[in-house]
């Protein structure tokens, strides 16, 4: 019999339980992988939540790096581009589709309390509203295709070096939220194992890595620099 739900297979699992036995590594391994892909999927919907109210409720956009999230909403569209394109499972990238959401709605947060906005912000956001829907439709030479995806690693990459730059030198995180760094980290080590069991391209889980050295750095800055709250502070919340 057949138990096929969003494409976890439980047959096996349940077979295996039935004869009083623990199910192997073959059939165990694979159904973990989809479950933790769509935790991951799940968990997306809200991850860049807490650093939007976190924003909101102080009003600033202190110690953020408007290039670090610019670069990250160019590098989840053409990660979601290549995605859909190369009929991955959704389980194994869903989430950037939520992720791309979410970093817009924060751009353009942070572009609200950066005021006034120069001339080199406005050509950057017209381009990408130009350019992202031709990528995300597929619309380019599968060659540059290939390219740009090879790129997001670098983008996603160099997305993280201005933020850990900017603590660095202000040593201090600013308005950085802890909970969305944490998911964050958390996500890319899990991203890994299911990429691996997902059969994803190499190209991904090397993406994976990344994240998880970029994203782990910036929450060691955001332990590191956090000041303690003095007695009086506290007495005052």
């Amino acid at each position: 019999m057949e138990m096929e739900i969003l494409g976890m297979n439980f047959s096996c699992v349940v077979k295996s339980l039935g004869d009083g036995k623990f199910p192997n590594n073959e059939c165990l391994l694979p159904l973990i992988s989809k479950l933790l892909g769509y935790c991951i999927v799940a968990a997306s919907t809200t991850v860049k939540v807490p650093q939007i109210y976190k924003i909101l409720k102080h009003n600033s956009v202190r110690g953020l790096s408007v290039a670090s999230f610019e670069l990250e909403v160019i590098g989840f569209t053409i990660a979601l581009a290549y995605c859909l394109h190369k009929g991955i499972p959704f389980s194994a990238y869903g989430e950037l589709v939520f992720l791309l959401i979410q970093a817009i709605i924060l751009v353009g947060i942070i572009y609200n309390y950066s005021q006034p906005l120069g001339a080199k912000i406005w050509i950057r956001a017209s381009l990408y509203c130009a350019l992202a829907p031709t990528i995300l439709t597929g619309q380019i030479d599968p060659v540059l295709f290939e390219a740009l995806y090879a790129c997001q690693h670098a983008i996603f990459f160099f997305a993280r070096v201005p933020q850990i730059w900017e603590n660095y030198n202000n040593k201090s995180t600013g308005e950085l939220s802890f909970l969305t760094c944490f998911m964050n980290f958390g996500g890319s080590i899990v991203r890994v194992f299911t990429s691996i069991q997902e059969k994803a391209p190499k190209s991904m889980i090397f993406g994976s890595v990344i994240g998880i050295v970029m994203n782990g750095t910036i929450l060691g800055q955001i332990v590191i620099y956090q000041k303690p709250r003095t007695k009086k502070e506290k007495k005052v919340q």
